[in-house]
């Protein structure tokens, strides 16, 4: 089974900075779409920002223009820069790998999708 471990959270003041990484059991190019998500206390989990195997990118409107994703393929791991924090990016970090469909007999099937632990960033004054 696929397991990602996620790290790099911690408690900052607004204005700083922190990365997260997320180290995956195999190559992260065996995933169709790796991603950071977060969930606040009663809030749902929602999307920040999301990489492909073929390495687009996409980011949250909260995200845009202060975190950025990226990887490292012989580490097996993803990263989450994120800049510039206010208070209401707290939150859990969780990774996220999307296997993407596999095909069999003309037929997709979606594969679930592998999340980690979590990662918690506190961000107050």
């Amino acid at each position: 089974q696929v397991q990602l471990v996620e790290s790099g959270g911690g408690s900052v003041q607004p204005g700083e900075s922190l990365r997260l990484s997320c180290v995956a059991s195999e190559s992260v190019l065996n995933f169709y779409i790796m991603g950071w998500y977060r969930q606040a206390p009663g809030k749902e989990r929602e999307l920040v920002a999301t990489i492909t195997r073929g390495g687009y990118t996409n980011y949250a409107d909260s995200a845009k223009d202060r975190f950025t994703i990226s990887r490292d393929n012989a580490k097996n791991t993803i990263y989450l820069q994120m800049n510039n924090l206010r208070p209401e990016d707290t939150a859990v970090y969780y990774c996220n790998a999307d296997p993407g469909p596999v095909y069999y007999r003309g037929t997709a099937t979606k594969k679930p999708d592998t999340w980690g632990q979590g990662t918690q960033v506190t961000v107050s004054s």
